[in-house]
C-alpha cells in the first residue's frame, strides 16, 4: 500500500523513480501540484505522501514532500469553499426555503384546460414567497405523476418585483448539469445547478419554465396556490415583463412541475416542514397575501431572531391520513399523507421538524367526497398518526401534532354524532402526547368556546371549515415557538 501511494504521487508529478533519484526534480512539476484540486483524490496523495516522509528520501527531496503533501490538503480543503470565498459543504448546507406539494392531472383533459393547465409553446412564469434568503440558489422540477418525459426547454430563477415583473439584474439562467434544457423522466425529480443570486428572506422569487411544443398537460402540480403566476407565448424565460400581465387568460393560480427552492444556508439552518390538508393549504384566505398559518408561523420566527429557520407548505387540499383523493376532484387532492410523507417531508433538505395537522378528511369526505367503504375509524387514524411519528423519529426528526378543528354545521346537538365522536377520540389522544414531540391545540385555538363543536364565527371563512385571515394567524400566533429550540 504504501509503495503503491509512492507511485501514485510520483506518477501524479510526472516523475520517474530513477529522475527521483536523482533529485531532478522541477518546478513546473510542482505547479501541476497546484492544478489538482478534487478534494478526494488529493487527501489520499496526501497521505500517501505524508508517509513517504517517514522514508529514507533525501533532505531536497523530503522538503518537496513536506510542501506537496500541505499542498494536497489546501486543495482537499477548497471543497469548502464557495464563491466569494464563502465557507460551503461542511459550515453551510441546502436547507428547503419554499415548497409545494404536488397531486397528479385530473382524469379529464378538458378540467385542465379550465385550469389553463394544458401549455401549447409557453412559458409559466410562477411566483413563490421564499422564507429563508441568502445568496446561492437551486430550484426542484417534478414529473412524479407523469407518463411520459417532460421536456423543460428553459429555466431561470429571479426576484420578483411585482406582478410578472423582475426585478433588474436579478434574473439568472437556470442549467442542469450544465445544459439549458432537460429531460425529466416519468416519475422522476431534478435539481437545478446552484445559481448565484442574492435575495432577501421573505423575498418574491419568479421561477419561469418554458414548455416547448405542446400541447403538454401539467402531469404533476399544485393546484391550490393562493398565488397568481403566469403565462406567455414562446420562450419568455428572460423577459423582464410578460404581456398581458393584468389579464385573466394570462395568469393561473396553481404551480405546475415546480416543488420547491433550496437555499445555501449556515450549518444551523433547518426546516420546519408543515404537513395537512386545505388548512395548511391556507384554502380560502386572501390570494396573492401570503396570510396561510405556515406564513404567519415563519414571519414570527423571523420577527423573534429565529432566522436560521425555514418553513415550508406541504399541505393538499382535501386530503387524507390512510387514503388517496377519491372520486372526479380525487386527484387533486393527492395521495394519501402516509403515501407522500417520503416524498413530501423526509425528503426535504434540512428538515428538522415536522408539524401534522391531518385527520378531518378522513372523518368529513365518506359519505360525500369519498364512498362510505373509506370510512375510518378514530383508531384508524390513531394508527396512521403513530405511522408518520415512526418515521420521523427513525430519521432523528421531531414531530408536532395539531388538533383536528371543528368543521360541522350541523346543531348543537350535534355534538354526540359519530364524525365528531371520532374527531374527539383522535384529539384526546393528540392532547394525551402519546409519541409525538409536542402539542399544537388549534381546535382550542379555533372553536366557539360556547359552541366548541363549530369555529368561532370571527374565524370562519363563511364555510364553517376553513379559516379566514384572522383564523389563520391565529392558528400562526398560536405555535409555540420553543418548540423549536435549534
Amino acid at each position: 500500500m504504501l509503495m503503491r501511494d509512492v507511485v501514485g504521487c510520483l506518477n501524479f508529478w510526472g516523475i520517474s523513480r530513477p529522475a527521483a533519484k536523482s533529485r531532478s526534480l522541477t518546478v513546473a512539476a510542482l505547479s501541476r501540484l497546484l492544478g489538482f484540486a478534487d478534494k478526494y483524490r488529493a487527501a489520499t496523495l496526501g497521505a500517501g505522501c505524508a508517509m513517504m516522509l517517514h522514508m529514507r528520501f533525501p533532505a531536497s527531496l523530503k522538503l518537496l514532500l513536506k510542501l506537496s503533501a500541505a499542498l494536497l490538503v489546501v486543495a482537499g480543503l477548497s471543497g469548502q469553499v464557495g464563491v466569494g470565498g464563502k465557507p460551503r459543504e461542511k459550515t453551510y448546507h441546502w436547507v428547503a426555503t419554499w415548497a409545494a406539494s404536488p397531486s397528479p392531472a385530473s382524469h379529464d383533459p378538458a378540467q385542465m384546460r379550465l385550469r389553463k393547465m394544458e401549455f401549447n409553446d409557453q412559458t409559466v412564469r410562477e411566483i413563490v414567497h421564499i422564507t429563508l434568503g441568502g445568496e446561492q440558489f437551486r430550484v426542484r422540477l417534478s414529473n412524479a405523476f407523469g407518463a411520459q418525459a417532460l421536456a423543460i426547454g428553459a429555466a431561470h430563477l429571479a426576484i420578483r418585483d411585482k406582478g410578472p415583473a423582475i426585478a433588474a439584474g436579478s434574473d439568472r439562467t437556470l442549467t442542469f448539469g450544465g445544459r439549458p434544457a432537460v429531460s425529466i423522466p416519468p416519475g422522476a425529480l431534478v435539481l437545478s445547478d446552484p445559481v448565484d443570486l442574492k435575495a432577501p428572506a421573505s423575498a418574491d422569487l419568479a421561477v419561469s419554465l418554458y414548455l416547448a411544443g405542446g400541447p403538454t398537460i401539467a402531469s404533476t402540480l399544485h393546484y391550490s396556490a393562493q398565488q397568481t403566476s403566469y403565462l406567455g407565448s414562446g420562450d419568455m424565460c428572460a423577459a423582464p415583463q410578460m404581456p398581458g400581465d393584468t389579464t385573466v387568460t394570462s395568469s393561473v393560480t396553481s404551480w405546475p412541475f415546480l416543488t420547491g427552492v433550496d437555499v445555501m444556508a449556515p450549518k444551523a439552518g433547518a426546516t420546519i416542514v408543515t404537513f395537512g390538508d386545505s388548512i395548511t393549504d391556507g384554502s380560502r384566505s386572501t390570494a396573492d397575501t401570503n396570510r396561510r398559518w405556515p406564513n404567519i408561523l415563519a414571519n414570527r420566527l423571523l420577527a423573534e431572531r429565529k432566522n436560521h429557520l425555514a418553513v415550508i407548505n406541504a399541505g393538499i387540499g382535501g386530503n387524507r391520513i390512510l387514503h388517496d383523493g377519491a372520486g372526479a376532484a380525487g386527484p387533486q387532492y393527492g395521495p394519501s399523507a402516509l403515501a407522500r410523507f417520503e416524498r413530501d417531508v423526509l425528503a426535504q433538505p434540512g428538515v428538522q421538524y415536522i408539524i401534522v395537522l391531518e385527520g378531518i378528511n378522513d372523518i368529513g369526505h365518506p359519505g360525500g367526497a369519498a364512498p362510505m367503504s373509506e370510512d375510518v375509524s378514530a383508531e384508524d387514524m390513531i394508527a396512521g398518526l403513530r405511522q408518520l411519528i415512526e418515521r420521523a423519529h427513525e430519521r432523528g426528526l421531531k414531530i408536532f401534532g395539531a388538533t383536528i378543528m371543528p368543521f360541522t354545521t350541523m346543531p348543537l346537538t350535534a355534538a354526540t354524532s359519530p364524525k365528531e365522536d371520532k374527531r374527539q377520540a383522535v384529539n384526546r389522544w393528540i392532547r394525551g402526547r402519546n409519541d409525538f414531540d409536542g402539542v399544537i391545540d388549534f381546535d382550542k385555538t379555533a372553536r366557539d368556546p360556547d359552541q366548541p363543536i363549530r369555529l368561532l364565527a370571527a374565524y370562519d371563512s363563511g364555510d364553517h371549515l376553513h379559516p379566514n385571515d384572522a383564523g389563520y394567524k391565529a392558528m400562526g400566533e398560536a405555535v409555540d415557538l420553543s418548540l423549536f429550540p435549534r
